[in-house]
């Protein structure tokens, strides 16, 4: 296993049960606490439920029940009550992604990690692969799994040097202190821009912007506060007091006509990374874990549990792939037309978004 992140430690969790000797390595040299918010659907909840893990995270997470929407001036478009629409599927939560990463790494129990090790070379040797390693050691494997980001270095030694493309996004996340007890996921729309608040503990709330391609503009902090209304301005003291939540970077996309190479598989990011306006990347990485268990378990081989994992995964994939590209032009139409869309279509459409997804994976 290649990455330390949620699609690795969850495929990790995952296969314990089925008895598969697994290495892990993350280029990370330790576990950290860093990071900012997590926004988990109630099909992520689901998988967490499946791992043995929904607890541990449920006691550190704050459960969201209503999604906000209004235009940068505050004009309210649509509301959804999240709790009644993933009602019998999950709850949605949100908490800081530490601790996700925490309850994950529980999951794993006494498989090891190799801290600050990821793979130099990977090639095929009959039915198995080869790999080599930044610390010049070397191992052989019936199957290798890339879970290593949307910047993966298994999709670039075994996929022909494929990678992820910017979607023209800037975002800037950080965390803020809380100012609002509601437990209400808030979005404000610009022209093509968003400003997003979360809460994801008593104390903290996660801050999300999403600017244009430009990267990291000197200006950025004063055209949010100048473009959105409050809680924007409030949110943005928080970086002149403390900025080191900030974390800054483009918003990429992964799209390939195959995860495998043989026995080399890509999941997570790695293999279908998106805008993260729908918030699946998680929810996407967990299912992955669950599926691809499921899959090697009841195979007669890795190759037909890589064909079977593929077919299955491939439709909600996709879909989730198509939603974000449609939610991302909605951002750019111009504001009057817009607004007025939203208002009449918002919570018709965001229920269409996410309806694929209430069934099971």
């Amino acid at each position: 296993m290649v990455g330390g992140g949620v699609a690795g430690l969850a495929t990790v969790a995952a296969l314990r049960s089925w008895g598969a000797t697994i290495d892990v390595v993350e280029r990370a040299p330790a576990a950290t606490d860093s990071g900012t918010g997590i926004y988990l659907t109630g099909n992520a909840t689901r998988m967490l439920d499946a791992l043995g893990l929904r607890e541990p995270v449920a006691d550190v997470a704050v459960e969201i029940t209503r999604q906000r929407s209004a235009n940068q001036h505050g004009r309210r478009l649509f509301d959804i009550d999240v709790a009644a629409l993933w009602q019998g599927v999950g709850p949605c939560v949100s908490l800081p992604r530490a601790q996700l990463h925490r309850a994950l790494r529980t999951g794993v129990g006494d498989v090891p990690i190799r801290w600050g090790c990821q793979p130099v070379a990977v090639v095929r040797e009959g039915d198995l692969v080869a790999v080599g390693f930044g610390d010049g050691s070397t191992g052989r494997y019936d199957l290798v799994i890339g879970a290593d980001g949307v910047n993966s270095t298994v999709r670039r030694l075994a996929f022909d040097g494929r990678q992820a493309r910017d979607l023209g996004q800037y975002a800037y996340r950080w965390v803020a202190p809380r100012i609002d007890a509601e437990p209400v996921w808030s979005v404000q729309v610009g022209r093509a821009k968003q400003f997003l608040t979360i809460p994801i503990s008593a104390e903290q709330t996660y801050c999300y912007y999403n600017d244009g391609p430009v990267a990291d503009r000197p200006a950025w902090r004063d055209e949010l506060a100048a473009t959105f209304t409050e809680p924007a301005a409030t949110m943005l003291k928080a970086l002149d007091h403390d900025d080191s939540t900030l974390h800054a970077g483009p918003n990429q996309q992964v799209v390939l006509d195959s995860w495998s190479r043989g026995p080399v598989l890509l999941i997570g990011d790695a293999a279908h990374a998106t805008s993260p306006n729908m918030a699946q990347g998680a929810a996407m990485a967990l299912e992955d874990a669950v599926v691809l268990a499921s899959a090697l378990a009841t195979a007669d081989s890795v190759a037909d549990a890589l064909r079977d994992y593929e077919t299955r995964r491939r439709p909600r994939t996709d879909w989730v792939l198509g939603q974000t590209h449609r939610r991302d032009k909605a951002t750019g139409l111009p504001p009057l037309l817009r607004d007025t869309v939203l208002r009449r279509f918002g919570e018709q459409m965001f229920r269409s978004n996410y309806g694929p997804l209430f069934a099971q994976p």
